[in-house]
């Protein structure tokens, strides 16, 4: 995410390495570039990967111009980066994935050289969330 790039683009990149991630693990078949176009991944990964931010949670703000173009980021936005995955009991589904869901948001201002993660304090990783959440039974 940077000025000039546009909305989509967190989106795009987000897409491609939850589509590979589930590729790999055998939830779908076949390409990137299939599976991306068939949409098969969209039973694991259903909505888009951030929306804006500000005086509301989910703040108003065009996503796309007149033309239906993404909109490019300028200095100053602010917007969530949340991908996702939510796996649900399927019969082509392996049992060890059943009801695994996963979703960590970050939180991100467009600066004039990129972005900055205003979430980058909060924990992440397995390790550090369990440990978080071990100091705060």
């Amino acid at each position: 995410m940077r000025p000039g790039q546009h909305w989509n683009a967190a989106h795009e990149a987000a897409l491609n390495i939850l589509v590979q991630g589930f590729i790999d693990f055998g939830l779908c078949q076949g390409s990137l570039e299939g599976v991306l176009e068939s949409g098969d991944y969209r039973r694991f990964y259903m909505h888009r990967t951030g929306h804006w931010l500000g005086l509301d949670v989910h703040d108003a703000g065009e996503y796309k111009n007149a033309a239906e173009n993404w909109r490019p980021l300028m200095p100053g936005m602010v917007l969530t980066v949340e991908p996702g995955c939510y796996i649900r009991p399927a019969d082509d589904v392996p049992e060890a994935f059943w009801n695994i869901g996963i979703r960590i948001e970050d939180n991100a201002v467009v600066t004039t050289q990129g972005c900055d993660i205003l979430t980058s304090g909060a924990p992440k990783t397995v390790q550090e969330i369990e440990s978080w959440m071990a100091g705060h039974e």
